[in-house]
């Protein structure tokens, strides 16, 4: 199978008081269509910059990173924009929802970029709110809905196992998935667990007993 994410010599450095502060040293890396990844490290390893150049929100300060058959290393960000909505689907950390629109209005927002008639933007919306069980809650406001982090991190234990199952079936309808997490239980879900430490890949290995 042919790879969706490719990185060669991934480097990302940030400047502060004029001084180069390297996060990610040399990153190569292939994520194969439809694999079911985590990635995992402790604080300061790299990680959320480095999902953070995979979903391009970020680019990389040298390398190259190759997805889906794009050379986004060196995209404009209104090309990087271009691609997040078409290629790209997002759990943040933090809510990032508007606090003024419905659930299912923050659900469509992405499809009115994408040119998306109103009625099919809603109708859309509303099955995907289905299949979260959140259709009855389609028109409350983002404060009037539970919140998630990291996308597990502040759920009990019953629904940590509800949200790693939808993320199960959205890998088995052909979708690849990768997840940031510090929860080893919550890696178990994935088939592939990447490890990171001080900016570099630690460990790369299967999940021989994934859930």
């Amino acid at each position: 199978m042919s790879s969706v994410i490719q990185l060669r010599d991934l480097q990302k450095s940030y400047f502060m008081a004029g001084q180069a502060i390297p996060v990610l040293k040399g990153i190569n890396l292939d994520i194969i269509s439809n694999e079911y990844v985590a990635l995992m490290g402790p604080s300061g390893s790299g990680k959320s910059t480095l999902m953070n150049i995979l979903g391009c929100l970020d680019s990389p300060t040298k390398g190259m990173y190759n997805l889906n058959g794009h050379d986004v290393s060196k995209m404009t960000d209104d090309e990087l924009a271009g691609i997040r909505n078409v290629e790209i689907g997002f759990v943040f950390q933090q809510f990032n929802l508007l606090p003024r629109l419905s659930a299912a209005e923050n659900v469509a927002l992405p499809l009115v970029y994408a040119g998306i008639a109103k009625k099919e933007r809603l109708e859309r919306a509303m099955v995907a709110l289905e299949k979260v069980g959140l259709a009855d809650r389609s028109h409350h406001k983002s404060n009037e809905l539970s919140g998630a982090d990291e996308p597990t991190g502040n759920l009990d234990t019953k629904t940590s196992v509800e949200v790693m199952e939808l993320f199960g079936k959205i890998h088995s309808s052909g979708n690849t998935v990768i997840l940031v997490t510090h929860e080893e239980d919550i890696a178990k879900y994935a088939h592939r667990v990447v490890r990171l430490r001080d900016g570099n890949v630690e460990t790369d290995t299967l999940n021989v007993g994934h859930k």
